[in-house]
């Protein structure tokens, strides 16, 4: 069904939030501010956010998941079980899976990050309602969805009823114009629009990104952009679904998808447009992803860990890239360097291409898929005064181990660059672009 805007004839233009809200809602349109009730598509679900819905299902009297609506199970957090209490959850999630009669349960050795195998797996459609009790479900607009986080209460009442209330956004549109630099990536993208936009001056926003700078980036980078962009606040962060995505999403779907975009005409908030020519490296230094640098201004300080992975960075663009500047190389003999790919697919695919041995070969530690050191629950821990390049998406004190420790936020590249040289580095001079 297209996504048609408007009403009685009369042309209104919609951003594409409010197209999908609209829709979801059975109305020709809807404004920012409006509470409507909405029919929700997906709900993902992990060994985190699975035991906490089971309570107010309970109380809810659900014994069977609405129709209509398809529960995705991936656990992520904390594979394989390091705890009693975290196998007591991964048995729990496996029960309800079973209990649930859910047809897509992503058993360990069979999925791998959340966000990533919702979308390898053609879970995510443009125009689709998600719903997950993680924050960082904003991923999804990278493919033209609504995806956002919600609370285990709100995400059992979707499961349970199929529908869910929502206050329809503001949208803010951010063009972003020139071409990036060699050495400068999605992930300098994502952290120089924290610098300009800080925390909270986006919360509950619809964030609409757009322009040369997007139309460039693969499916990769675009996710990166859409799962960093919650830093900032955004109830959802949506991108058009041009046709380099039609063709990767009709093929993981298996069918035909309708692509999405803003009318000519949509309404928004605040509009801008940023010019990304000369945009160099850069980082977030601790405690805050706002906290942002270019990374000339902290080269030199020493890291102890440098960590590749997470939601954000664990993907083929980025594993390719390390693997081309850790190829006959060796981490610095004083950091440990952790490479954490963000699914089987993907571990699968290094294996096929040799990635993994080259990060082997270079002293790296590669681990299975999971949110690994991210979550900062049971891998890759920092004890006290150690610090951490990372190319996940938070940095907040004690977020990797000891609130004592140092996380500095940065691209895969620099990442590398940093490990192979013990101390924060412009990844530029590693890969002869500067």
């Amino acid at each position: 069904m297209p996504f048609a805007s408007g009403s009685g004839g009369v042309d209104v233009g919609l951003t594409m939030a409010e197209k999908i809200l609209a829709r979801k809602s059975g109305r020709g349109e809807v404004s920012p501010g409006e509470i409507v009730e909405a029919r929700v598509d997906v709900v993902m679900l992990h060994d985190v956010g699975t035991p906490g819905v089971q309570r107010p299902l309970r109380e809810l009297g659900a014994e069977e998941i609405a129709p209509g609506v398809r529960c995705v199970i991936i656990p992520d957090h904390f594979v394989p079980a390091p705890t009693v209490q975290a196998a007591e959850n991964l048995k729990l999630t496996r029960e309800f899976a079973r209990r649930m009669k859910l047809e897509h349960y992503y058993e360990l050795g069979r999925g791998g990050i959340c966000h990533q195998v919702m979308v390898e797996k053609g879970h995510v459609r443009p125009g689709d309602l998600i719903v997950a009790p993680d924050s960082h479900a904003t991923t999804y607009g990278a493919c033209g969805a609504f995806g956002t986080g919600l609370g285990v209460t709100d995400v059992a009442i979707a499961l349970a009823t199929g529908r869910l209330w929502f206050r329809v956004p503001e949208s803010v549109r951010v063009t972003l114009e020139g071409k990036l630099a060699p050495g400068v990536s999605a992930k300098d993208v994502s952290l120089f629009l924290l610098g300009e936009f800080g925390e909270s001056r986006l919360i509950y926003k619809s964030l609409e990104l757009g322009g040369p700078v997007i139309d460039d980036l693969g499916l990769d980078g675009r996710l990166c952009m859409a799962d960093m962009a919650l830093e900032m606040g955004v109830k959802a962060c949506l991108m058009a679904t041009d046709g380099k995505m039609l063709g990767y999403l009709r093929r993981v779907v298996g069918g035909e998808v309708e692509p999405i975009f803003s009318d000519p005409d949509a309404r928004y908030e605040e509009e801008y447009r940023l010019d990304l020519t000369g945009l160099e490296p850069m980082v977030s230094a601790p405690h805050s992803p706002a906290n942002v640098k270019r990374v000339t201004e902290v080269e030199g300080i020493k890291v102890d860990q440098a960590f590749l992975g997470s939601c954000t960075n664990g993907r083929m663009e980025d594993l390719r890239l390390a693997a081309s500047m850790l190829f006959g190389r060796r981490v610095h003999p004083e950091v440990r360097l952790l490479v954490t790919p963000a699914s089987h697919e993907i571990y699968s695919r290094c294996l096929d291409e040799g990635l993994i041995q080259v990060f082997t070969a270079a002293g790296a530690v590669v681990t299975n898929p999971s949110c690994g050191a991210c979550v900062g629950g049971h891998l890759g821990l920092l004890a006290g005064g150690e610090t951490c390049i990372s190319s996940s998406n938070r940095n907040f004190r004690g977020r990797m181990g000891s609130k004592e420790g140092q996380v500095y936020l940065a691209s895969p590249a620099t990442v590398v660059a940093s490990a192979l040289a013990g101390k924060i580095s412009d990844p530029r001079q590693a890969l002869g672009v500067k």
